[in-house]
């Protein structure tokens, strides 16, 4: 009987939720003409070589055919290396962004190279004295699995649901005319302590991944949003673009 009266309240909110981000869309839209594009404050590239105690092993550029689908402003293409372990960091910073739209992510994106989808879940990486959730997805290639965090960063907040970050593109594109925004993605071979060095890498690297896209009026509000409605604090569950 619980489980039924969940149900009505959970499509109730996501058609809400869909309505919202058409309503706002269409507005953006119509106030395309006037966005202003943002840059960066700092280049991507003056993230450290060492995070972590993960230091810098490679730096790759992306294939012209990825840069057409991507269509980023800036990227940063990285491989750490801890000892045995590595770790890829991929950051694609979009100047301006058109409301309706969203930046490609890895659920859309991995399919295509033979990747699926084993788990889909949630972290919440400590940031600013709170928590910010970010997507957390383990995909698999044969005997090949990967951990994969990634969220959407822009100079306001840290969001993970893609809803979410279609919302806030529309709602800015109206109210800042401001629609710059990134997508950060953290990859490592799947093990024992993946997820952990997947925690403690993002932690570390979070207010860099700031420091580069610089803060404004309002930032604060940063990722304390939980599109699903539900107190970020409350219990959670628990490749490169070049492949």
């Amino acid at each position: 009987m619980n489980i039924n009266s969940r149900a009505p309240r959970s499509i109730w909110w996501y058609w809400t939720a869909t309505i919202l981000v058409l309503v706002l869309t269409a507005a953006g839209l119509r106030s395309a003409q006037t966005r202003v594009p943002d840059s960066l404050a700092q280049p991507l590239n003056s993230i450290p070589a060492n995070i972590a105690g993960w230091t810098k092993a490679s730096e790759e550029e992306l294939a012209p055919k990825v840069l057409e689908a991507l269509k980023p402003t800036s990227y940063l293409n990285r491989g750490y290396r801890s000892g045995k372990k590595g770790l890829g960091l991929f950051i694609s910073y979009h100047a301006q962004q058109r409301a309706g739209e969203s930046i490609h992510t890895p659920k859309h994106c991995l399919p295509g190279g033979g990747w699926e989808f084993s788990e889909v879940g949630s972290a919440y990486i400590p940031f600013r004295g709170s928590r910010v959730k970010v997507n957390r997805y383990i995909v698999q290639d044969g005997g090949r699995r990967l951990l994969i965090l990634y969220w959407y960063h822009s100079k306001l907040r840290v969001v993970a649901n893609e809803y979410a970050a279609k919302f806030y593109l529309a709602h800015d594109s109206i109210f800042s005319r401001q629609t710059a925004g990134s997508i950060v993605r953290i990859t490592l071979p799947d093990g024992p302590s993946a997820m952990a060095d997947a925690v403690e890498f993002a932690t570390a690297l979070l207010p860099y991944v700031q420091a580069c896209l610089g803060s404004a009026a309002g930032a604060a509000e940063s990722a304390s949003f939980s599109w699903s409605g539900r107190n970020p604090q409350g219990p959670i569950s628990v490749p490169s673009y070049t492949e």
